[in-house]
């Protein structure tokens, strides 16, 4: 199978799926909000919708499915500490609550729908990862 191929046909799935959310549910896919969803239903103990929890077991699902199909090789184990990827998490969680949104939100449909914001934030989350990769491979060299 191509290279191109399965980057196209994962980004037309994405862009499939922003549609979908927005046509059917009036919702802005973006990851954060949609897990900010599920945590708060969890707080208080009710399920009012069950949209959310199915977008999130269909990332994990579908990465699953789509590594199985197409015989792609898994993942290779990060070289980092588990403290380093936990606190990470941390920062981007709050990152993301900050920002109201997370890149796939402001980057996929925010863009998508002209958002000023969305661009100005999509920016310096790009800036971002670029300062702190190549900060992290300097201090790698240390």
């Amino acid at each position: 199978m191509n290279t191109l191929t399965i980057p196209l046909i994962g980004g037309l799935l994405i862009g499939f799926s922003v549609v979908l959310a927005y046509a059917v549910f009036g919702k802005i896919a973006g990851i954060s909000g949609i897990t900010w969803q599920a945590t708060v239903q969890l707080r208080r103990f009710r399920l009012s919708s069950t949209w959310p929890w199915l977008f999130l077991i269909g990332l994990p699902l579908g990465g699953l499915l789509s590594h199985t199909f197409f015989d792609l090789p898994n993942p290779s184990q990060p070289s980092t500490s588990l403290w380093l990827i936990i606190v990470s998490g941390f920062l981007v969680g709050f990152g993301s609550k900050l920002g109201n949104g997370c890149t796939s939100g402001h980057g996929i449909c925010g863009v998508s729908r002209f958002s000023r914001r969305s661009f100005v934030a999509t920016i310096i989350f790009i800036l971002t990862g670029m300062i702190t990769t190549e900060t992290m491979q300097y201090v790698g060299t240390l």
